[in-house]
């Protein structure tokens, strides 16, 4: 039996994991930011009898080579082995693995990558992340750092007649696909081309009823994200993408961003290559079970 938890800046998220695969929930706490004690001990409280480890969820990367995580919303585990601190403070075994790697262990081990070799996870929640496994292991690369699609100067400036700026990221460089393809960017690229603000889901809904202005909105957004994410298809060999975050949920924007990626890729995939994810619900949690069960042997 694992101590399964999903830990964001806001709340921390338990469950218990059985070795059948199923997962019954335990409650959430409030997330203690600045004290590591107090952070341990909500875990403590939340931790079921008889668990034989831990395996956590978390925003922010754990460098896989010194372990130390960087975690900008919950400054008490920034900078630290949390791992080690964790089993420490709890007398468990720990595992930790970034919330996006999650999402794509969920996916790939019991949603809708199931049953391929290779699946790449991408998450268009309020900024662009994913995740990489290969036949069943995550692959996360130097700082923990693969599979972070959403960041490095590839922005095209020119898209259907527009000269776009140059947006900033919050990792410091300019140009990144973070700043434009998730929620806020869909939201910042409406008001660049038509000097009107309106929240992402309006935009969506004025779309899905032909609205010129937020037609040409997604377009564009759909024309930035698709040559990137068919280059990572191409080099990494992915047979299915599933998308999850807030975009996600819409069938039909991750069907748009399909049918434009598979216009790109050099193998010409028949079947849709991005699929809405599985695990809408919980996959911090799910994909923490796996890979506390991975790591359990």
């Amino acid at each position: 039996m694992i101590g399964v938890f999903d830990i964001g800046g806001s709340r921390v998220k338990a469950a218990v994991s059985a070795r059948t695969g199923a997962l019954e929930p335990l409650g959430a706490v409030d997330t203690p930011g600045a004290s590591f004690p107090a952070f341990a001990q909500a875990l403590r409280s939340l931790l079921p009898p008889g668990a034989e480890r831990v395996a956590v969820s978390i925003a922010g990367c754990v460098d896989p080579d010194s372990g130390v995580m960087r975690c900008a919303n919950i400054p008490c585990v920034d900078g630290i082995m949390l791992a080690d601190d964790l089993q420490r403070a709890l007398d468990l075994p720990v595992t930790v693995v970034n919330d996006a790697d999650a999402f794509a262990l969920a996916e790939a081990g019991s949603g809708a990558g199931a049953g391929h070799r290779t699946v790449f996870g991408v998450i268009l929640g309020t900024g662009v992340g994913g995740g990489l496994v290969i036949d069943g292991r995550l692959v996360t690369g130097p700082g923990g750092f693969a599979g972070e699609w959403g960041h490095g100067p590839v922005m095209n400036r020119h898209v259907r007649g527009h000269d776009l700026p140059v947006f900033a990221c919050g990792c410091g460089l300019d140009g990144c696909l973070d700043p434009v393809g998730g929620a806020r960017g869909l939201e910042r690229l409406h008001e660049t081309l038509h000097n009107r603000a309106r929240p992402s889901r309006g935009i969506e809904d004025d779309w899905q009823a032909g609205d010129p202005e937020a037609t040409e909105t997604v377009a564009v957004w759909a024309d930035l994200l698709a040559a990137p994410l068919a280059m990572i298809v191409n080099t990494v060999g992915a047979t299915v993408v599933p998308v999850g975050g807030g975009l996600g949920k819409s069938e039909a924007l991750v069907a748009t961003l399909d049918a434009a990626v598979r216009g790109l890729t050099l193998y010409r995939h028949k079947a849709p290559l991005l699929v809405q994810a599985h695990h809408r619900v919980e996959p911090g949690l799910i994909g923490a079970a796996h890979a506390g069960w991975q790591a359990h042997g």
